[in-house]
Formats: C-alpha cells, structure tokens, sequence
C-alpha cells in the first residue's frame, strides 16, 4: 500500500500561482483581441479579402478555445484550492481526538509534580536566565534553558524522565556562565549540551570570557553531553590621549592707528603658555594702520600662540591702507606647539590686507600667513585583550554503558586595543589680498604667502597584547561497564595583537593672498607654501597571546589541543603630508600653489603568538 503526503499549505501556494498564470494569459488574450480577428486586406482584389477573412477567422477560433481552457483553468483551481482546506480541515480532526486524550493522560502529574507523564519540558524564555522545564516522566526531552541577560547566567538544560534527552543550558549573558545542559533519561537518554560562556566585560575580572556550562550527566545507558564553549575575552581599551582641560589667556590686540603721515599698527602680544593638561593661548591680532596723506602705512605683525597641550592659534596680522604712499600688512602669528602627548598645533594667523590709493605712488604688500605649530609624539600604548573563558567540562556516560562528553573549548582571547594616533600639525595661515587703485602703471599689488603647515607627530605606542586563550574542559568519564571517556576540549585561540597609533597629520599649507590693480600695473597673486610632514606609524604590536592549554584527559579521553596563538598587531598608518595651499590670484600673474608635505612612514606588524 501506498502511502502520498501532502502539506496544505504547498497546496494553497500551488493554486495561488495558478490564479497569476490564469490572469495573465487572460490579459495577453484580450491584448490580442482586436489586432487578430480585425485584419484589413491588403487590396482591393477578391484574393485580399479572401486572405484576411481567414486570419481574421484563425484569430475568432483561438478566442473561443481560450475562452474554454479559461474556463477549465478556473474549475482546476478551485478544485486545487478546495482539497487544500480539506488537508487542513483533516490534520485538525486527527490532531484533536489525541491531544485531548494526551491532556487527560498528563494532567495528575502536571498538576501534582509540575511536569507531563508525556512530552517534552517547556524552553526558558530568552533573555532571563530561566530554566528549562523537565521532560515527561515516562517519556519526554526536557526544555532548553534561556539565554540570560547581561550578568545573567544560561538557565539550566531541563532533565528528561524515564526515557528522553536532557535540554541545552542557554548562553550566558555578558560575563556570565552558561547554563548545565539537563541530565539524561533514568533509563535511556543522553544528557544535554552545556551553555555557551558570555564575552568577557571591560573592567570586571579582566575582561575575562566567562565559563562555558557543563555537560548534563547520562544514567544507565546513554552518553554524556558536551561541555559548552569558553566565552570570548573582552577587547582591549584603546590608547587615549589626554584631553586639555582648559585655556591660557590670549594675548592683547595691537592698537590700531590712524593719521595724516606714516601710520603703524601695533603688534598683538603672544599668547600664554600652558601645560600639560591646559592649551596655549591665542595670539593677539595685529593693529590696523591707516594713512590719510603721503605716509606709508605698515600694518601690525600677529602674536605667537602660545605652546601648551594643545598649541594656540596664531593672531592675524593687521591690514594697511595708505593714501597717498605704500601700504605693508602685517604678518599673521605662527601657531603654538603642542607639548602633550597627542596634542594638535596651533595653526597659523591670517596675513593682513594692503590697499593703496588712486593717488599713491608706492606698492600695495599684503602680510604672509604664520606658520602653524607642530603637533607632540603619543606614547599611550593599547590595553591587554582579555583572556578566553574556560571550556566547561563533559558530562558522565551512563553507569553501565555510555561515553561521555567532550569538554568545552576553550574561549578565544580578546584582541588588544589600539594605540593612541600622534597629534596633528597645524595649518597654515593664508596670506593677506592686496589691492591698489592707482592709475600709475609701475604701482603693483603683492598678495601675501600663505603659511607653512605644521609637522604631524610619531604614534610611539604599541598596540595592545592579544588575551590568552582559555583553558579547555575535562572531558567527563565513561561508562563503568563500556563507554569512552570523552576528549578534552581544545584551548581558545589567543586574541590578536592591537593595531598600532597612527601618525598624525601634517598642517595644510596656507593659501597665498589674491592681487588686485585696478590700473595697468602688475598685480601677483601670494604663494601657497608647503604643508607639514605626517608622523610616523607605532611601533610594531605586541606579540599575540599565547593558545590555552587543552583540557585533562577523560577516562580513555585524548589531551585537549593547544590553541592557536594570536596574530600579531597592525603597525600604525603613516600620518598624511598636509595639502600644499592654493597660490593666489593675480590679475597679471598667480602664485605658485605649494607642495604637499611628506607621508610619515608606517609602523611595522607585531609579531604572531
């Protein structure tokens, strides 16, 4: 006898698919309608007419054929989509009669012990840590355990009754152990596999993984089950540079000054030191000057930024404009210096403005742009992965025959952290536009040269060492009459060396000042200048971690392997030259834009554990 299995739900999908095949060759048909049975005879001649009289009654007989297979197609689906709720409606009716038997059967137990004469136990509730429920007395696996929450260990694999297989523990939350897989049937049945260890956490133990659950035990007859996996170690903190915690005082603005002959703006003051958690101060800009009549006018030079953690910003020089004479901007300030580990330069001041008058018979110079600051080495090196959990151990075989479980693997280490990137340079000032009304044609306008980027720093930190792989565990005994012991679990990988700092970035050079002349003179655009050097790459990383040792041998179990050592570290990325700035515009010639600064090297890879 033959037997056919049908899933109601196929069937339902089946004559779905039919219904969008039915209507889309119904569309085609009606598209085609008018075309075939109206074809209009080439001529006028009787053999034409005869001609398209037949297509036109080709067409008319395909019409009616597919409106008869249309017809039949639907009959098809109907009788499809029928027998698939008489599939449904069939399973339930067989289904009912037996659960209901099954619920008279189980409810004496359930109601005085809290589990089913038959059936399997309940699964815990992910997230909660939560036991799983026992199997059936007579017949029945028991129920997984949950996974726990953060902190929160695997709930418990449930047992299983006279005959059935204990439940997996759950995974345990972050830094938590995992659940003990459920014990075998009394008679028959394996025991459950252990949960899986959570991921170590920052700054609790070390970062260490947490243990992985151990097997569930068989009882006469039946194997034990398999320890759960060490968890994976924490990561390794980055290296962190300090971050300033304030600002020196700026330095004083230059006076400014106005008057009928030569005119002189004063210089703005430089900006106060810091230290090694407070910035440099910003330089003070420069006075402005103007002269009214046949004087020069010299604008005043920008402050110094003053070094500190971070270097301050230069002061921008003061703009000049004369009359009757020449007029000179003054030079922006270059940038403070960073004197802590991984601190930034101050970039540079902005070139003052020049502006001579229609009568003038001198030049108009705008000021060039400060240089900006170098940024200081990093030395803050990456932290220590944390070590890989510990491989929980196998469950015991059953008492007259069984093997055992295997221990748990151990976990894997955690990757160092990084180290900290070196401090960048700072950019240079732009240089000061010039501009000169004169009708004279020897009066010329000098835009201002932008200012040389400051050098990026060396990242000398290394990365941080991969963790230990955890430790395997034991594999369990075997039976007492016949059963192999099981094997030890293999040690956890160790965790990979950190990747080194990188260097910092040069400074971008300044852009040069634009030259304007309204008359027939020559007008220059400034010059860009060259951006900073990029630091150079960290220092090789840390070896990687060593491989945890395998676990102790089982009854007649095998050593667990050593695991694996951890890849050495990336050496840090070069830090990136600085872009040189854009020359100026002039009207009768442009600056030459800058060169672009020197890549800092790369740092060299760690070596493997």
């Amino acid at each position: 006898m033959s037997y056919v299995l049908a899933t109601p739900e196929m069937v339902a999908a089946a004559a779905n698919n039919l219904a969008q095949i039915g209507s889309t060759l119904s569309a085609a048909n009606a598209a085609a309608l008018a075309p075939t049975t109206g074809v209009l005879a080439a001529g006028a001649d009787e053999v034409s007419a005869a001609v398209a009289s037949l297509f036109s009654g080709h067409a008319q007989a395909y019409q009616t054929l597919g409106t008869q297979a249309a017809a039949f197609h639907e009959r098809f689906i109907q009788a499809l989509s029928t027998a698939a709720g008489a599939y449904g409606s069939a399973e339930a009716a067989n289904a009912s009669p037996l659960q209901q038997a099954l619920n008279v059967i189980n409810a004496p137990t359930q109601t005085l012990l809290g589990r089913p004469l038959i059936g399997n136990g309940t699964n815990g509730a992910p997230g909660t840590g939560q036991a799983g429920g026992p199997g059936g007395l007579l017949y029945g696996n028991g129920g997984n355990g949950g996974s726990g929450g953060v902190g929160q260990a695997g709930g418990a694999g449930g047992s299983a009754g006279l005959i059935g297989i204990g439940g997996t523990g759950g995974a345990g939350g972050a830094g938590a152990v995992g659940g003990v897989g459920g014990n075998g049937g009394w008679l028959y049945g394996n025991g459950g596999a252990g949960g899986l260890g959570g991921t170590g956490v920052a700054g609790v133990n070390g970062g260490m993984g947490a243990a992985g659950g151990a097997g569930g035990n068989a009882y006469l007859f039946g194997s034990g089950g398999a320890g759960g996996q060490g968890g994976m170690g924490a990561a390794g903190a980055d290296g962190v540079n300090p971050t300033p915690t304030g600002t020196a005082d700026a330095g004083s603005t230059g006076t400014d000054q106005t008057l009928g002959g030569n005119a002189i703006g004063g210089n703005g003051g430089p900006g106060d030191a810091g230290d090694a958690m407070t910035s440099g101060g910003a330089g003070g800009s420069g006075g402005n000057a103007v002269s009214t009549v046949n004087g020069d006018a010299v604008g005043g030079e920008g402050g110094k930024g003053g070094e500190g953690a971070y270097g301050g910003a230069g002061g921008a020089g003061g703009s000049a404009a004369s009359i009757g004479n020449a007029a000179i901007g003054g030079n922006g300030g270059a940038g403070g210096n960073a004197q802590a580990p991984g601190g930034v330069g101050g970039a540079g001041g902005e070139g003052g403005d020049a502006q001579v008058g229609t009568n003038s018979p001198s030049n108009a110079e705008a000021g060039n742009g400060g240089s900006g600051g170098n940024g200081f080495d990093s030395f803050a090196s990456g932290g220590t992965g944390g070590a890989g959990g510990t491989g929980g151990a196998g469950g015991r075989g059953g008492l007259l025959i069984g093997d055992s479980g295997a221990g748990g693997a151990g976990g894997v280490g955690g990757t160092g952290g990084s180290g900290a990137p070196g401090g960048g340079g700072g950019a240079g000032g732009d240089g000061g536009a010039a501009n000169t009304d004169s009708a004279g044609s020897s009066r010329k306008a000098f835009g201002g040269d932008g200012g040389v980027g400051g050098d990026g720093a060396s990242a000398l930190g290394t990365g941080g060492e991969g963790g230990i792989g955890g430790q395997g565990g034991n594999g369990g005994a075997g039976g007492l009459l016949i059963g192999n012991g099981g094997a030890g679990g293999v040690g956890g990988t160790a965790g990979a060396g950190g990747t080194g700092g990188s260097g910092g970035a040069g400074g971008a050079g300044g852009a040069g000042g634009g030259g304007t002349n309204s008359g027939p003179g020559a007008a220059f655009g400034g010059n860009g200048n060259t951006g900073g050097n990029g630091g150079n790459g960290g220092a090789p990383g840390a070896l990687g971690g060593k491989g945890g040792s395998g676990g102790l041998i089982g009854r007649a179990g095998s050593d667990g392997g050593v695991g694996a050592g951890g890849a050495g570290g990336a050496g840090g990325a070069g830090g990136t030259g600085g872009e040189g700035g854009t020359g100026g515009d002039g009207k009768t010639t442009d600056g030459n834009p800058g060169m672009g600064g020197s890549p800092g090297s790369a740092g060299q890879p760690g070596q493997p554990g």
